[in-house]
This record gives structure tokens, C-alpha cells and sequence, in this order.
């Protein structure tokens, strides 16, 4: 990502927002369904790695590593779409009503902690947008690819680079293996039992 996650505004949004919390333990493979709840709710994940994934059409909109929080804001602004998180490695953290969340935000004055979270989030969507929206396959591909390469070793090996590219673009299974195939032979990335390895270089084009 561009942009660095602001830790410093995690810290003071957690610190004031967890002794209304109720803890929250998932292992890996769960899938958290948040419209499921009675009420809104904000989501916040001190361990472990959430995909988020779009209901309607099951696109994956990306991976986040903790420090996280989903729905800042939904208690302001109720979204028309509909999520799912997916847990990609085992997590830990803690939900409370979005209501109690905005109410929480007005008392402790962290309005600006909050907007600098969702900012960074809103870059991050933007950074994605540019790598997938009006680009070959290849160039989606390539991004995704690069973007795997940024995750610490634990979260590579427990996803599959054929089954994330193709969540995250939608591109069809059998493009995606012919690029990975030519990428692998060609020396570009290395793989191991269907998990990216590292990479050497990708060319431009293909």
C-alpha cells in the first residue's frame, strides 16, 4: 500500500473503544457475516489476517493484517452493500454496536483518530482500483502478484496464489494458470505446493 496504516491512530481508537467491547476469538477458514448481527457493529482485530469479500458477486476487495477495524463508521452511514469477512489466518479482537462506537468517538473527541483510519482505507481501495479497473489480465495479475510479495512469509503460505488472484479479479482459472505457468518457467516467481514463494522479477508485459 501507498500509504503506511496509522498505528498511532489504532492505538488511541483501541485504547478507548475496547472496555465496551465483547471479545471475539475465530480460527482459520471462518467467515464472520456481519449483517447476520441484531444491530450494526464495528469489528476490531488486534491479531491475525480478514479478508474482506463483496457479497453480491464475491469479489475480494483484500486482505488486511491486525492492527484492524471494520465498520468505523457504519453507525454514521449504514452501507447498501453487503460484506463478508473471511478469516484467512486464526484472529483475535472484539465487536461492540456501531452506535456505542460513534457515541464513544463524541465523548473521548476521536474524531480525527477515525478519519485518518478511514482515509487509509479509502487509499487503499483507491490503490486497488488502479491496478484492476481498465487493465489486461496480465496487468491484474502482476498487481495481485506484487501485492502477495508484501505479506510477511506466514500469511504466504497459508493462500493459495491461484485462489487469490482469481477472488480478487475474477479473472477465469484457466488464464491465471497459464500466466503463473509461464511466469514459473521463466524463472519471474517462485512457488511451492500452489503458495508464492517470492518473486524475482515480472516483466511489463506478456
Amino acid at each position: 500500500m501507498i500509504n503506511s496504516q496509522p498505528v498511532d491512530e489504532f492505538h488511541r481508537l483501541n485504547h478507548r473503544l475496547m472496555p465496551s467491547g465483547t471479545p471475539i476469538e475465530y480460527a482459520q477458514g471462518s467467515v464472520i457475516v456481519p449483517e447476520e448481527s441484531n444491530e450494526p457493529r464495528t469489528y476490531i482485530f488486534l491479531e491475525g489476517a480478514i479478508s474482506l469479500e463483496r457479497q453480491n458477486n464475491r469479489l475480494l476487495l483484500g486482505v488486511l493484517t491486525a492492527p484492524g477495524i471494520f465498520g468505523l463508521g457504519i453507525g454514521a452511514m449504514p452501507t447498501q452493500e453487503r460484506y463478508h469477512l473471511h478469516v484467512e489466518t486464526s484472529c483475535r479482537g472484539y465487536h461492540l454496536p456501531a452506535s456505542t462506537t460513534l457515541q464513544l468517538l463524541d465523548k473521548h473527541q476521536l474524531w480525527r483518530d477515525a478519519f485518518y483510519w478511514m482515509t487509509w482505507q479509502n487509499r487503499a481501495l483507491e490503490a486497488r482500483d488502479q491496478q484492476l479497473i481498465g487493465t489486461s489480465s496480465y496487468a491484474q495479475i502482476r498487481a495481485t502478484l506484487l501485492t502477495m510479495a508484501k505479506w510477511d512469509e506466514a500469511l504466504r503460505a497459508r493462500i493459495g496464489v491461484m485462489t487469490y488472484i482469481q477472488r480478487r479479479t475474477l479473472i477465469s482459472r484457466s488464464v491465471i494458470a497459464e500466466v503463473l505457468a509461464a511466469l514459473r518457467q521463466g524463472d519471474y516467481i517462485r512457488m511451492e505446493k500452489g503458495k508464492l514463494v517470492c518473486i524475482n522479477r515480472l516483466p511489463l508485459d506478456y
